[in-house]
């Protein structure tokens, strides 16, 4: 990781227009502004070409000698399988729209960062290699050759983008530089160009069912000290089960949720939940995933690791799918797995047991997201809720760029957050709901040698929060993204220190309260609740 400047020094971005052409600008790799190459025996795994030792910091890249005549074979090949790809490379009128509307370019103020410019590096190689008038005028036309510092430019830049989708709600012609960015990586890959943070995550979760690589009896192990912390907490000894055939639900979450804090106190919350209701769910260390880092390769690595879902689904006979606090995976879902591994026609449509709701929005997929249930759970008073078990929390709401620009989620998630604390506000409304900022560590970024530039990336979401905590007192920010939870802690330490960050079920499990329940004294990270600081010790 990279030395980090003090954030005075990192927020006084030039915005001055470069005295050079952008063509004749060649990028510079600096640490904590690049990502590392993946390594050759993931790339091997993975049935990737050109796998290889090298650095980006060095002059010679090792690309294989025919690399110019995959990209174009494979940029024809894109151009012919996605319509959106060509119309997206054509429409554009260069209006700057989405000029200021990236995080990556707020924060550094490199044009490259802008949309337009970064659709732009991928643009003057179709311009120059498929169109007539463009081939013939080059420059004069935004057309240049295809050559080794473009695709460093591509590398550079398309993997400095979390297709956060923020720019698109900006664009009039609704370009989407998030499939841009897809299909520029799907190139990049063919000639052996991608970064290891992507890679070897696909590459676990094709081999143990999960990111992470944790293994079968390794998860089963990590869950049983989470039900171990809770019995600790609540008194309640909570049983899970793994892979039951006849099931009514077969419930899907990212591994970053047992893996390590502060997900860990939402994967309790989950429990916690399911317990309480009685609710016959199962959890399968096969599925044990919900994310879907193939999502930020390429299209046939998206399916694959999205099949896994409904092939579990079908081999245990459950009736639907409830999915956990996460982002990618609920845009993989909502656009695209009805059609690259649907229909789920051996599913059926998603009715909570407990309130009878059927959830006509989840026809096509079979699946529906954790928050929506409980937000269910709570409209029909179904859930007895104590907020004082998170007093002195003053919360505020990060809409996920996935859940929230991807599927039109922005109420449910408040009004539960509103049921089970005291306080709540929300940041500025153009850095919220649709306009949300993003962590800067989608698509693949949350990378430790990435840190400068994730926080550059950050400064808009941080400096909303840091409005937040000075004006209003908020002291926690509340998401339902595993990436999130993993990125704004730190973003949030570096921007504006002081806030914490939390899943909602966290929270939700906080204020639950069983019928008979022995006393609390501690909420799920163990610490005490407010009026009864050092009871344990008094008894």
């Amino acid at each position: 990781m990279s030395k980090m400047a003090p954030p005075e020094e990192l927020m006084n971005v030039n915005y001055s227009t470069p005295s050079e052409p952008w063509m004749d600008v060649r990028p510079e790799f600096k640490p904590g502004t690049f990502s590392y190459p993946g390594k050759p025996d993931v790339l091997k795994y993975l049935g990737l070409p050109n796998p290889r030792d090298w650095s980006p910091t060095e002059e010679d890249w090792k690309l294989p000698p025919d690399w110019r005549e995959t990209i174009r074979d494979g940029f024809r090949e894109l151009l012919g399988k996605y319509r959106s790809l060509k119309v997206f490379m054509d429409c554009c009128v260069r209006c700057g729209a989405c000029a200021d509307k990236c995080h990556f370019y707020i924060g550094s103020g490199d044009p490259k960062n802008m949309p337009v410019l970064r659709a732009e590096l991928l643009r003057s190689i179709y311009r120059g290699e498929f169109t007539v008038a463009a081939k013939i005028l080059g420059k004069l036309a935004g057309a240049r050759k295809l050559e080794e510092d473009v695709v460093k430019e591509w590398f550079m830049y398309f993997y400095q983008c979390t297709q956060c989708r923020r720019c698109s709600l900006y664009c009039p012609y609704g370009i989407d530089t998030a499939e841009i960015t897809f299909l520029a990586r799907d190139l990049m890959n063919r000639i052996g160009l991608n970064i290891n943070w992507i890679l070897e995550p696909a590459a676990n979760c094709n081999r143990t069912g999960n990111h992470l690589g944790i293994q079968p009896h390794a998860f089963k192990d990590m869950m049983d000290f989470l039900v171990d912390d809770i019995e600790t907490v609540t008194g309640r000894r909570v049983e899970p089960s793994f892979h039951r055939k006849g099931a009514e639900i077969l419930f899907i979450t990212p591994s970053g949720d047992i893996f390590a804090e502060p997900g860990i106190y939402t994967f309790m919350g989950y429990l916690l939940l399911f317990d309480y209701l009685d609710l016959d769910v199962t959890w399968s260390t096969y599925a044990s995933e919900g994310g879907n880092f193939g999502s930020f390769m390429n299209d046939k690595w998206m399916k694959k690791l999205n099949a896994k879902m409904y092939a579990e689904a079908k081999r245990l006979g459950v009736k639907y799918i409830i999915g956990g606090e996460c982002g990618h995976m609920w845009r993989v879902l909502n656009q695209f797995m009805d059609t690259m591994n649907g229909p789920a026609d051996f599913l059926e449509v998603p009715k909570s047991p407990i309130t009878g709701t059927v959830f006509e929005n989840a026809k096509s997929t079979k699946m529906i997201h954790l928050v929506e249930f409980t937000a269910d759970l709570i409209k029909n008073g179904k859930l007895k809720l104590d907020k004082s078990r998170n007093a002195g929390i003053t919360a505020t709401w990060h809409d996920s760029c996935n859940t929230s620009r991807g599927m039109g989620f922005f109420d449910e998630p408040r009004y539960v957050l509103e049921n089970v604390v005291e306080k709540f506000v929300d940041m500025p409304s153009q850095t919220i709901r649709e306009q949300t900022f993003c962590c800067g560590g989608g698509a693949g970024l949350n990378n430790g040698e990435f840190t400068e530039m994730r926080l550059r990336g950050g400064l808009p979401r941080g400096n909303a929060l840091k409005y937040v905590q000075e004006k209003f007192g908020v002291n926690t920010m509340s998401c339902i993204c595993a990436i999130d939870r993993a990125t704004l802690p730190g973003l949030a330490d570096y921007w504006a220190p002081g806030v914490k960050v939390t899943g909602l079920h966290e929270l939700v499990g906080n204020a639950l309260v069983f019928e008979g329940e022995e006393e609390r004294t501690m909420n799920l990270r163990q610490e005490d609740l407010p009026g009864l600081e050092g009871s344990e010790e008094e008894e």
